[in-house]
């Protein structure tokens, strides 16, 4: 696991060896969802933690290091 980005108690988080499509998983206490790195869309969970919009916003404006972190981790899946 690859702890890309923390912000307080929320972290922005990459699985080695995890499934299509290239996505990014946000964590916090009693909180989780997955992200895909491409198209920004939720594909899992329900973004309702506080700081999700800031966690997010760095997310996009860095959406070409998650990318390298998943290719780094788990190949260049497309």
């Amino acid at each position: 696991m690859g702890t890309v980005y923390r912000l307080g108690k929320l972290r922005i988080v990459i699985y080695a060896g995890d499934h299509a499509p290239p996505h990014f998983h946000i964590q916090g206490p009693g909180f989780a969802l997955a992200v895909a790195i491409e198209s920004m869309e939720i594909i899992a969970g329900s973004p309702h933690a506080r700081g999700y919009d800031e966690v997010m916003r760095w997310a996009v404006e860095n959406r070409a290091a998650i990318r390298t972190a998943w290719d780094r981790l788990n190949g260049e899946l497309r």
